[in-house]
């Protein structure tokens, strides 16, 4: 896209930033509007000791005015935009503020979707499966340009990654890849937009602290959630596309929507070997073939690229093998029910291999969402023989709600639960580490406690 084209419409306009934050995504938008001249407003919760990392990669910008520790309604005012992180609450009185005063709401990767014109977009989300689905999609199509005589780029909820920044880069005819979570795909509603080629992994309880915090009953909150999912088909147009997992038949019919509905079949990579594991990932998978076709790839192209897909960092991730242990990093199951999936997958395998079904040792435990607990309680008595729980609110509810096991101990922190789960695994054990809840509380968020595991099991397992 010609910079003059985007430059002029940021240069000079009067933008609040809400939420700096230090994942990377708030800080690319920010250094990206300082870039193209706006005069920025940025406002954060946060300190200024908690954000030193952020600003100190934005301190050659002169153009920026900082309000940490708390925000203001006088900048929420007079400015011509708010652009908000997400999990910004949904009755936020700040955002209400700027709305009555007619003020724009806009987020990362819905603003880039409405700036970027003739760019192709494939939007994902999902409570579960949404990285996996982008990452296949993308290693997919970025592995055949030239066959789809495009440029494909890959942005939205993924790691440390905005998606207005692209804005640099795309051209028109190229093809984006967007990981979208509830927040984002609440943007997409805002803006009235949605993805060209959309996917619809899964939907199940998550983020009932946020959406239950102003709807208190689950079954609103859950409607509430699958509103702002929803986003990303309700808008498209006849001609665009739909795909969805066959558990999502039951939310999403044909007649309700105006794009084409496609339901993902597993079976169209039942002859290729595949390297990631479990049956969730593998209906993830048959989303991605369907994306390929749709843009045109063989048959034989997206099978092939879908063989080397190697998954993802903390998503049922074999970290290795020690003295017949296998060691699973399965960081991103920050839901009961992930957690639930990630110990059947474990022990599908462990069948496969005629070992018995008790053989995992799960490290789990964090902060709370409000998911009711049950279905984990069963899969943590089906499949485990041990479980250590970190400290959270998640972990204390647990056990304030009777699930408590023999095989169930509390450790003091991520480290104590490693030292104990290696001293305790024999030959043809899996240590798995599936949380089951958020990381916040003893962590900023979710990939620090992965990074931290990583760092834990290399010292005290990996490097013997």
């Amino acid at each position: 896209m010609k910079q003059s084209e985007y430059q002029k419409y940021f240069k000079d306009k009067k933008i609040t930033v809400m939420g700096l934050g230090l994942l990377g995504r708030g800080i690319q938008v920010t250094e990206f509007l300082a870039q193209q001249g706006a005069r920025l407003t940025v406002t954060d919760t946060k300190t200024k000791k908690e954000l030193a990392p952020s600003l100190a990669r934005l301190k050659k910008y002169k153009n920026i005015r900082y309000v940490l520790g708390k925000h203001n309604l006088k900048d929420f005012e007079n400015v011509d935009m708010v652009v908000k992180a997400g999990g910004v609450p949904l009755d936020s009185v700040y955002i209400k503020h700027a709305k009555r005063q007619g003020i724009e709401i806009a987020m990362d990767a819905s603003l880039f979707a409405r700036i970027a014109q003739g760019v192709r977009i494939v939007g994902v989300t999902g409570t579960r499966g949404k990285s996996m689905t982008t990452s296949a999609i993308y290693h997919m199509l970025k592995g055949n340009e030239k066959k789809l005589k495009a440029k494909v780029y890959v942005g939205g909820n993924l790691r440390g990654m905005a998606t207005l920044p692209l804005l640099k880069k795309v051209e028109e005819g190229d093809i984006v890849v967007l990981e979208l979570d509830s927040w984002q795909c609440q943007g997409f509603g805002d803006e009235k937009l949605s993805p060209h080629i959309s996917v619809f992994t899964s939907f199940m309880e998550d983020h009932m602290n946020y959406y239950g915090s102003i709807n208190r009953t689950t079954p609103t909150a859950m409607k509430v959630y699958f509103a702002d999912k929803a986003n990303i088909f309700r808008y498209q147009k006849r001609g665009e596309t739909l795909i969805i997992r066959p558990g999502m038949q039951k939310y999403i019919k044909a007649k309700d929507i105006k794009a084409s509905l496609i339901v993902a079949r597993k079976e169209n990579l039942k002859d290729i070997k595949l390297q990631v594991i479990g049956e969730h990932q593998i209906e993830n998978l048959a989303c991605a073939f369907e994306v390929g076709k749709i843009l045109g790839l063989s048959t034989k192209d997206i099978k092939k690229s879908l063989m080397t897909f190697k998954g993802l960092e903390g998503r049922m991730e074999l970290l290795g093998e020690v003295k017949g242990v296998k060691i699973y990093n399965d960081n991103n199951a920050t839901t009961p029910e992930a957690t639930s999936a990630g110990l059947k997958t474990c022990s599908i395998k462990s069948q496969k291999s005629k070992v018995q079904s008790k053989f995992i040792i799960l490290i789990a435990g964090g902060n709370d969402k409000n998911i009711p607990l049950k279905g984990l309680s069963q899969a943590i008595k089906k499949y485990t023989k041990r479980v250590y729980f970190l400290p959270g609110t998640g972990t204390h509810r647990y056990l304030d709600e009777g699930y408590f096991q023999n095989n169930v101990l509390l450790v003091r922190d991520l480290k104590e639960a490693v030292t104990l789960a290696i001293r305790e695994a024999k030959k043809g054990d899996t240590i798995l580490f599936s949380p089951a809840f958020s990381s916040f509380g003893q962590y900023t968020n979710e990939y620090q406690r992965n990074d931290e595991f990583v760092k834990i099991i290399t010292q005290l397992a990996l490097k013997r």
